[in-house]
């Protein structure tokens, strides 16, 4: 935007102004730090100068001192201004020459203070009182000095004053800032020259100026890079190149107004510098700019030409292309030059490189022109091609190829023919089923089409009028001609097409318009039968009636006139939409209304909907689309609807009531077992199975409260609908015998998925309950035994299908539970639901297979124990009679040994078993068993041991009385 411009570069003339300050204050700082210090220091006298000059004067060692103190002062400073003689400014611009000024200013000035030093004051003072040959020598040295000093601080002073512009020529931002400071420049060093007591000779001022075209030429150097400028943006590159080359005129131009105005005033020194000196070099590049800045307008010209429009036009885009390569390849050579386009010493290099680029355009041009002359014949779009030639009058192209361009409006009026043969052949090809917009109707769709089409030729030949040689031509006016004659076809076809759709709204309109609101429907979608039950509604607003009104609507916009019933009709669009849109909101509510009632609560509610539909009635049988009452029907049946809605809203809510309770009792579980107290602390079997049936009977409490809710929530029901509260409605009755086969179900389902469950867990891997093994001589068994066992499962099984006694059945027609009736022998007989579900095959399965299934697994424990009946044995044989044989044969201690170390053995061996046996959901203690085995061992053991005692105390004795009988030796 051009105030964000502005603003940018305010930015940047501000900050620049800044870093100019800041390195100009950093400067004086150094400067002041110069003189302060000094680089040169006059060595003082190593005697004190207290005293009377006279005193000092008149002893000869003294005087001695001070004239070798002189001779040194002399010599540092001359040596300081011959040095200063030799120096050079350090670099080719301005402001080396200010810094040369100013560091000589700052050497001076330290040595010219320090000759004002009150010791050397006096040192000089006793020189000349002792009328010593040095002061000769002095004077001359000081004056000189002091001569230099005053031409350095003078010349500091005055050059200070341009030092801002040679610091924007050298540092500004942009060529804008230089182009700016020149002129401003060139006045400043006007008054330098008039007022400056050194700088108005030209032997100072041309070599300043000198410096001053260097830097400028050094800056359009850096800037305007061959290497790169190329590849910017062409717009930047070509104001780039005219500030370059504006700033080097300027410099000149600068310098001769201001010698104008020197020599008008015919009171300063003119200026007669050498202008080959000043200008040669600047001169020449700004040629060098004047060149570039060519060749990039030819670039553009080239790209004006080649751009989207003429690839639009011919279609040929790859060729384009390949042109617009051909462009980009002529500036290929100025990027790899082998030496410098802006020293004059190459002015020849430089012509060769113009001459050739100027032969390469000659000849991209005859090939534009020949490509031109080639795509006109095949033209895309007449129009665009005429917009194309239109625009290449108003921009800047290359001159030849305009000229070509301009040529080809006969090709453009044959591009434009063939446009309107093709449009005549769309229009013929689609007459009777024309192409319509989304929504558009189809008489004024069509209408809208076949002007569609005579606008794109209607368009180009309106463009063609604003050049008016064009139809002039007699090509042009038999173009003209064609063209009228497909616009008169076209216009015949929209006249014929209204004029039918008129004739036939006068027609079919009134009939439309008499229809009724509604018409009935099937719940299949068909039309109703007479009778009104189960009958659906649908809004009986003609499709053809929507029809007309669009097309009246559209016909109007297209400028016909459309008849009064039509318009009319028309006009009261948004009336028909709001009465269309709330008989469709209302029947969808009630449609969906319908739609929640299963059979039962459509029964149910029969009554009421048969009222509902009374309330319809009007809407299919005496109102039509010209009744005024519409809006008052709608609302009375929006009002039924709403409260057949509230009924139907209580109905379902309670039945949802019913429904939770019936999911409660369906989710019971009614095998609730005891959990282990610990992994090897199972239960055991009469624990287990006493468990259940003490967790079925809470349950059952809760399952029969939750069944006797039912019928008080039905009795409500029927309060609902028929306003009593019996609990044996004739109306209700399909109602009560819905939810009594709902009852049946979830209690088959709960037995059923009750007993699968309780299987599972049987045939499960993880042990429920625990039973021991016992010996019973001479048999291992069960504790419980196996057919106790069985007998607790079975119990169970047979107590959970009788769980369905809870349940009472309703007595027919009702909700109440049917009282005991006698049965045979006098007998009460309440009739529940137990006598269905027991019969059911899926749950007389399901209970045969648990018991045989634990009968199964009590069958692999059994198995399991006949291991053990190889120790029989130690219980089965009688111990007395086996210890007496076994004695009569007076075995000797080794047989007792053996037997010893076998049952040792085996009361050791049987407490290795493993004591614990799982088998599916039954864990067998085998503990108890291996215990009286060990114990039973142990016994044989001890019998064994006494008898072996008593053996050899009977040993013992015979052979004590043998040695009595013997005697002592």
């Amino acid at each position: 935007m051009p105030g964000e411009a502005v603003e940018y570069h305010s930015i940047q003339l501000i900050r620049d102004e800044f870093l100019m300050n800041i390195q100009k204050f950093a400067s004086n700082i150094q400067r002041t730090m110069q003189q302060l210090e000094g680089e040169i220091k006059l060595e003082m006298p190593s005697i004190s100068v207290e005293g009377e000059v006279s005193d000092l004067a008149a002893d000869p060692e003294t005087v001695e001192i001070l004239e070798q103190c002189v001779i040194n002062w002399l010599n540092q400073i001359s040596v300081a201004l011959e040095d200063q003689i030799k120096k050079t400014p350090q670099g080719n611009g301005p402001l080396a020459e200010i810094e040369f000024w100013r560091e000589r200013n700052a050497t001076l000035s330290a040595l010219h203070e320090q000759t004002k030093l009150p010791v050397v004051r006096k040192v000089l003072d006793v020189i000349k009182e002792s009328n010593s040959m040095l002061v000769a020598n002095l004077q001359p040295v000081l004056t000189e000095l002091f001569k230099l000093h005053m031409e350095a601080s003078d010349n500091v002073r005055f050059l200070s004053t341009v030092e801002r512009h040679f610091k924007n020529i050298t540092h500004g931002s942009s060529f804008h800032v230089v182009l700016e400071t020149i002129p401003s420049m060139m006045s400043a060093l006007r008054m330098v020259w008039i007022i400056s007591r050194h700088y108005n000779k030209d032997e100072r001022m041309i070599p300043l100026m000198e410096r001053i075209a260097w830097e400028i030429a050094e800056r359009v150097c850096k800037v305007v890079n061959l290497r790169t400028l190329f590849r910017e943006n062409r717009a930047s590159a070509q104001h780039k190149t005219l500030e370059a080359r504006n700033t080097l005129n300027m410099w000149k131009k600068a310098y001769f107004d201001i010698r104008a105005k020197i020599e008008a005033s015919g009171r300063e020194a003119r200026w007669e510098f050498d202008r080959k000196r000043l200008f040669e070099r600047t001169d020449y590049m700004a040629t060098i700019c004047q060149d570039l800045y060519n060749v990039l307008q030819v670039m553009e010209e080239f790209y004006n030409i080649f751009g989207s429009e003429l690839k639009a036009v011919t279609g040929d885009p790859k060729r384009i292309d390949n042109v617009l390569c051909r462009v980009d390849s002529l500036v290929t050579p100025m990027e790899s030059l082998t030496f410098d386009p802006f020293s004059i010493k190459c002015s020849q290099d430089w012509k060769y490189v113009m001459d050739d680029f100027k032969i390469e355009v000659l000849v991209i041009e005859k090939e534009a022109k020949n490509f031109i002359d080639e795509s006109f014949k095949t033209l895309r779009s007449a129009e665009a091609a005429f917009d194309m030639l239109l625009k290449f009058k108003h921009i800047r192209s290359r001159e030849a190829i305009n000229r070509q361009m301009m040529m080809k409006f006969n090709d453009i009026l044959a591009q434009y023919c063939k446009e309107i043969d093709i449009v005549n052949k769309i229009f013929v090809q689609n007459l009777d089923n024309p192409p319509l917009y989304k929504n558009h109707p189809p008489v004024a769709g069509a209408i809208y089409w076949e002007r569609s089409l005579f606008f794109r030729i209607k368009h180009t030949i309106l463009r063609f009028q604003e050049v008016e040689e064009i139809l002039n031509s007699d090509r042009g006016r038999e173009v003209k001609q064609k063209y009228l004659e497909v616009g008169r076809t076209m216009k015949d076809y929209e006249d014929e097409k209204y004029k039918q759709w008129k004739e036939t709204t006068e027609q079919v309109l009134p009939t439309l318009m008499r229809k009724s609101l509604l018409t009935k429907t099937s719940a299949a979608g068909g039309e109703a039968q007479n009778s009104d039950r189960g009958a659906g509604f649908a809004i009986n607003f003609s499709p053809a009636l929507r029809e007309i009104i669009n097309e009246a609507k559209y016909l109007e916009q297209l400028g016909f006139p459309v008849p009064e019933l039509a318009k009319n009709v028309a006009l009261q669009e948004d009336k028909f939409l709001r009465y269309t849109d709330g008989m469709q909101r209302m029947l969808d509510h009630y449609h969906m209304l319908i739609g929640t009632l299963n059979e039962a609560e459509a029964l149910l509610l029969d009554d009421h909907s048969q009222e509902l539909v009374r309330v319809f009635r009007s809407g299919y049988k005496r109102l039509n689309w010209n009744s005024l009452g519409i809006a008052d029907y709608i609302t009375r049946c929006k009002q039924a609807v709403g409260k057949f809605e509230s009924l139907v809203h209580q109905i379902h809510k309670n039945a949802d009531d019913i429904s939770s309770r019936l999911t409660l009792i369906e989710s019971i579980n009614l095998f609730k077992y005891p959990a282990p107290k610990s992994e090897e602390d199972l239960p055991g079997m009469k624990e287990f199975f006493e468990h259940i049936e003490q967790e079925r009977a809470k349950d059952v409490d809760h399952m029969v409260r939750w069944y006797l809710a039912i019928g008080p929530l039905l009795t409500r029901v029927e309060g609902l609908v028929i306003h009593t509260n019996t609990g044996k409605a004739p109306k209700l009755a399909s109602y009560y015998e819905y939810w009594e086969n709902r009852i049946y179900e979830v209690l088959t389902k709960l037995i059923l998925k009750n007993l699968q469950s309780f299987n599972s867990l049987i045939l499960g891997n993880v042990p429920l309950f625990q039973t021991e093994t016992i010996l019973t001589a001479p048999e291992i068994i069960l504790h419980p035994s196996a057919s106790e066992i069985d007998k607790m499962c079975v119990h169970c099984v047979r107590s959970c299908v009788e769980v369905t006694k809870n349940f009472v059945r309703w007595m027919n027609g009702s909700c109440i539970e049917c009282p005991p009736q006698k049965g045979e022998e006098e007998e009460l007989v309440i009739i529940n639901f137990y006598n269905d579900i027991s019969q059911n095959p899926q749950i007389i399965e399901q209970a045969v297979m648990i018991p045989q299934n634990v009968h199964r697994i009590l069958i692999n424990l059994m198995k399991y124990l006949q291991k053990w009946k190889r120790y029989r044995p130690l219980w089965k044989l009688d111990k007395a009679i086996v210890m007496e044989k076994f004695a009569a044969k007076k075995p000797p201690c080794v047989a007792y040994d053996e037997k010893l170390q076998f049952y040792s053995r085996i009361a050791s061996e049987v407490m290795h078993h493993s004591l614990i046996k799982d088998e599916h959901c039954i864990r067998l203690q085998l503990g108890p068993l291996a215990n009286t085995v060990q114990e039973n061992a142990k016994s044989w053991v001890v019998s064994l041991g006494k008898l072996l005692n008593e053996s050899a105390r009977e040993e013992l004795h015979n052979l004590h009385e043998e040695i009595e009988v013997v005697g002592p030796w």
